[in-house]
């Protein structure tokens, strides 16, 4: 599918720096405000004010209401510092770059966090912006710490800060992907990270959506990421822009979150009649296949083989979720390949039509 190479890139060549565009944050995030008064909230995939999710939370800082906003770098990242120039001083003090100060050579920086607790209009221009971060950063009001380690969110420091954060909001490495979601479920953390929909099919994933402890947010499609000069060019899925930054395109990316949210809860239209003809059986199990999500019958109830796109729709009022039709062998709710007329299909999620409400016609 289109949009996916990248991902595979990512994958095979641990090429995780993709960096999220402010709107695709901005779209996402206007869904959840309720839920991040008096928050602290943790970016710690991110690079402080390269990183787009930093710029949101820290000017939103008053409007969402938040308690602290901290975000950590990883040492090996290409971008760190080119926005927020800085260096370390002889005492080993994190120090901002005077402005007529030569910027110093990359080995001299290091991965740092910033702890954001007050943002207030410092430039007095009647709004919020990084001009009046950067003025408090420059101030101390808010502080900005070297770390110990390489800021791996795996770390022992990284860790703590965890332990300390309400909700995580971020863009995680795609190839570390299950050791990320499986640290927020291990310290039972409230999240919203982008990800790509094929780990939906993940056995250490799968089970969640199941149990609905985790589900996907609200917009998923195909976007286009920052990528770091030293990312190759491609044929497809790719681009530079005026200014030479290169763009990459990914393609399934959704948000996982544990955050609810009004549009989880509307229930799918369903306006078709099943017919054996129209809803054949795969060959190899006991389930029938939808080929698309719109085509769900409206009076079946057993189990359905659907696109995995359909959990971009799926309410946990209306269906369950059964298991998968993917490689038969991924994980105990994998249950087969789905094959039809001896043709192997795409994985198929497999689910259940829940049954109908007193309230319902």
């Amino acid at each position: 599918m289109a949009g996916n190479s990248n991902l595979n890139d990512s994958a095979r060549n641990k090429q995780d720096e993709f960096y999220t565009q402010l709107s695709l944050v901005e779209i996402e995030l206007k869904h959840y405000k309720r839920h991040f008064k008096d928050k602290v909230v943790l970016c710690n995939c991110d690079d402080p004010y390269e990183s787009n999710f930093f710029k949101y939370f820290a000017m939103n800082f008053n409007s969402l209401g938040l308690k602290k906003l901290i975000t950590t770098c990883y040492a090996s990242s290409p971008v760190m510092g080119k926005e927020f120039e800085y260096y370390v001083d002889k005492g080993g003090q994190l120090s901002f770059m005077p402005t007529e100060t030569p910027a110093k050579a990359e080995n001299e920086r290091h991965p740092y966090k910033v702890e954001i607790t007050e943002v207030t209009d410092e430039n007095g221009d009647g709004r919020i912006d990084l001009a009046d971060v950067e003025y408090l950063m420059r101030n101390r009001k808010n502080t900005m710490t070297l770390l110990d380690g390489d800021g791996d969110f795996r770390s022992p420091e990284c860790v703590e800060l965890l332990k300390e954060a309400d909700i995580v909001v971020t863009n995680p490495p795609f190839s570390l992907f299950r050791d990320y979601m499986a640290q927020l479920i291990e310290h039972k953390k409230k999240f919203l990270i982008i990800g790509n929909l094929n780990a939906v099919k993940y056995k250490e994933i799968l089970p969640l959506f199941m149990n609905d402890i985790v589900w996907l947010g609200c917009n998923s499609g195909h976007y286009w990421f920052k990528v770091p000069d030293s990312y190759e060019e491609k044929k497809t899925d790719f681009k530079i822009d005026e200014t030479g930054q290169k763009w990459r395109r990914m393609g399934n990316i959704c948000w996982y979150t544990n955050l609810d949210f009004e549009k989880r809860h509307e229930e799918l239209t369903l306006f078709r009649n099943y017919t054996p003809g129209k809803y054949p059986k795969y060959d190899n199990f006991e389930a029938i296949e939808v080929s698309q999500t719109a085509n769900i019958p409206c009076d079946y109830y057993g189990v359905m083989g659907v696109p995995i796109t359909f959990m971009t729709r799926h309410n946990p009022e209306q269906f369950s979720i059964v298991g998968v039709l993917n490689s038969g062998s991924a994980n105990e709710y994998d249950f087969a390949k789905a094959i039809l007329n001896g043709k192997q299909l795409y994985a198929r999620v497999l689910i259940r039509r829940k049954q109908v409400s007193e309230n319902e016609d």
